[in-house]
């Protein structure tokens, strides 16, 4: 499927608005009194997390190899 540049920077700053509401998730989860009740929800967005990074880091690649076109 091909995709615009355009289309490409705009799903980029959507996934890294929402990697910044993530982080802040976890700040607020792992700083409540009781953390380890939050256990599965901390894990769940660190996971998030690690999977919205390497969606950036796809985006930028298939960004830079359209630029060079």
């Amino acid at each position: 499927m091909e995709f615009q540049v355009s289309e490409l920077i705009e799903a980029k700053r959507q996934i890294e608005s929402t990697i910044h509401k993530l982080k802040e998730t976890v700040k607020t989860l792992e700083g409540k009194e009781n953390p380890d009740r939050y256990k599965s929800q901390i894990t769940l967005a660190k996971r998030r997390l690690e999977a919205f990074s390497i969606s950036i880091s796809l985006i930028e690649r298939e960004i830079s190899d359209l630029d060079k076109k």
